[in-house]
This record gives structure tokens, sequence and C-alpha cells, in this order.
């Protein structure tokens, strides 16, 4: 039904803005998050509960001393400010990340900002961290902490548009300090290419100023994770990973957007060549080179590194080859957005039917089976 009837007619049928279809569906979330025990919405979450959810204790995963219910997670980016927080797990997902969120509350870049690439399957964004502020989001979360909630939250932190890039350490850690009560694993988002300047900050002497700052302010040992794109050489993600082990980082998010458009089937957007639109790419073109860079640092850390998996993913088959290729986690978003609603449950009763294709007692068991040292 999805697939045949609604996603056409979001898509093409109605010709609306994907940026407004966004925001009309988290204002929809927003509402069945704050009116969950009222009647109405309390149905509804139900039924969605009941449709989209799929519980198998070989599916969870243990990262940090914190329980994953299942490996499938919300990538930041969806729910920048937090507002649907709490029933993300009724959707499916093992845990949701939220954010990106800024010190300052910031408007992005002007629009229009996203597009749908159907040939693709892919997404086009530069939004340009849009978001309410982490003092905004820390208040939001701290309402929701009062409800139960069976899954854990990430919180990803990027830099103010405003801030200078050698006060960036700064931004972060105000961010980190009115949030880390309420996140139970914190990313250093270095690697949206929508932000001016921000991915110079991968480099290992920016990079290390702003890990300093968080790990000097972090006495609860908060799980602190860099997410890289996927753009780096070798080289630069090996001087990524000698941070990571110099400050005790918990992971590695691979990957975030890419800005490399040369290969797509889209070759124009609104009249213009798509290779002269600035943003970032996500959904299938993603895939390949994100496994690969999984693959990579699985094969550098000796699997000693924790490694959350995000770009491409669409069905069980995507998920399986990243597990396979060293990925504890999966992340997912552009691939939920075209797959729809069920997309959470096909996955994780696709990746029951590959562990018991494969003799696996546990989904742990399948991490970084296809590599090699």
């Amino acid at each position: 039904m999805y697939k045949n009837v609604i996603r056409p007619l979001l898509f093409s049928g109605l010709k609306a803005d994907p940026e407004w279809l966004h925001d009309k569906s988290l204002n929809f979330l927003e509402w069945l998050e704050e009116h969950q025990d009222q009647l109405l919405a309390k149905s509804i979450l139900d039924t969605v509960s009941q449709q989209c959810c799929y519980e198998e204790k070989r599916l969870t995963q243990t990262l940090w001393g914190i329980t994953f219910p299942n490996p499938l997670g919300l990538a930041a980016g969806f729910d920048k400010n937090g507002v649907a927080a709490s029933i993300w797990d009724q959707f499916g997902f093992g845990y949701a990340e939220l954010g990106t969120v800024t010190e300052h509350p910031q408007l992005g870049n002007p629009p229009p900002r996203l597009f749908r690439l159907l040939a693709d399957e892919a997404a086009l964004n530069r939004m340009g961290f849009n978001n309410q502020g982490s003092e905004t989001l820390a208040q939001s979360l701290q309402k929701q902490s009062q409800k139960p909630r069976k899954t854990p939250w990430g919180v990803n932190l990027g830099k103010s548009k405003i801030t200078p890039l050698e006060d960036a350490a700064n931004d972060y850690l105000t961010s980190f300090l009115r949030l880390r009560e309420w996140g139970d694993y914190f990313v250093i988002n270095v690697s949206s290419p929508n932000t001016p300047g921000l991915r110079s900050l991968q480099d290992s002497a920016q990079l290390s100023l702003i890990l300093e700052a968080i790990q000097s302010n972090n006495p609860q040992r908060k799980p602190i994770l860099v997410k890289i794109a996927p753009d780096l050489t070798w080289e630069a993600i090996e001087q990524v990973l000698v941070i990571a082990n110099q400050y005790q980082l918990a992971g590695i998010i691979a990957t975030n957007t890419t800005i490399e458009k040369q290969s797509l089937k889209t070759r124009t957007i609104n009249g213009y060549p798509i290779t002269e639109e600035a943003g970032g790419i996500s959904g299938k073109p993603l895939r390949d080179r994100a496994t690969a860079i999984i693959r990579f640092i699985y094969q550098q850390t000796e699997g000693k590194l924790p490694i959350i998996g995000v770009g491409g993913i669409f069905t069980a088959a995507d998920a399986w080859e990243k597990i396979t290729a060293g990925a504890t986690l999966l992340q997912v978003y552009t691939g939920w957005i075209y797959e729809g609603p069920m997309m959470a449950r096909n996955v994780l009763t696709g990746l029951t039917e590959k562990l018991e294709e494969q003799g696996l007692s546990h989904l742990s068991e399948a991490v970084g089976l296809t590599v090699n040292y």
C-alpha cells in the first residue's frame, strides 16, 4: 500500500515540497507524543506498534552497558528537536538519535533545501542544521524522560553556524553540558557538508580540541562517538582512528552524506545540473562506500571499536551486509522514507532469517563475519 499508492502520491502526485511533508509528519508525531495517554493517540500508537514492531531476543545488542532491543535506529536529522523522542520505539526502532542540535537556535540554509532523487532512490539535503537549539532539546527530553520508554536516546551535536571555527570546541561543549543527563550516548558531528568549514574539524588537530573539551567534562563517562564523512581518504580515516584511541571514543558512525554526485542517474534539479547543487546525498548511492568504510575501520581496529553503520540501508540484505562488514548497530533515514513504516519490521525479520540460515545463535556473532584481518 505504501510503496504502490501512498509513496507515489506523496512524492510525485501531490508535488509537495519534501520539507513541508517532513514538517507535517513531525507535527503529527509531536501530537501523538504529547497525547499518548489519551484514547485516540493511544489507539493510533497501539495500531502502529502492532504493525511495525518485531521483538526477537537474538537481535538485541549491548554496547557501553546500554541494551538496544534491536540494532536498527533512527538516524539523526529526522527528529532534530526530539519532539517524538519517547515514541520512536513504537515504530519498531531499537533506538533513536536526536539532532543534529547546536548551541544556538538556527534557521538553517534558505529553502528549497531538501530534494527527492527518485531515479536514484536517494535524497539531496542542504538543511544546514536547522534546529531550536540544545537548550530547547534538553527541556523536551527532560519532560519526555518522565514517560516510559524501551529504547535508548542518542544525541547528535553540531556546531552553530555563527560560531567561528576556532571556538567550535566551546560550542559543542555547551550543548553537551546541557544534554548530558538525558542522552544515553553522544555523537560529535563534524562531517555534514552543509555548514561552512565544518568538515575541516575532522582534521586531527581540530577534532582533538573538541574531544578534549567534551571528555574533560564527562564524569559519567557517557559514550562519545564521532560521525565521519564518506568522502575522507583512507589516510584521513586512519588519523581519526588514532584520535579515537587517544580520547577513548566509544565508537564511530560511518557515514554521513556524500558530496559525490557524478555517478547519479538524476542529472538536474529544477533545471540546474545536480553536480552544481550544494548539499549531501543520502540513500542507495551511499550504500557501497559506507559499507567499505565500515569494513576498513573494523579491519584497522581488529573489531575493537564499535561501529554504527548508516548509508543506503533499505532491506534486510543491506543491513546484513553492513553488520557482517563490522557494524554492531545500524541507522536509517532515507531508506525508511522510501520503504515506509513497515521497513523496521521487514529488516528485523529478515535479519532473523539470516541468523537461521547461517546457523548463528545471536546477531553479535555476525558482526564482522566477512572481514579478514
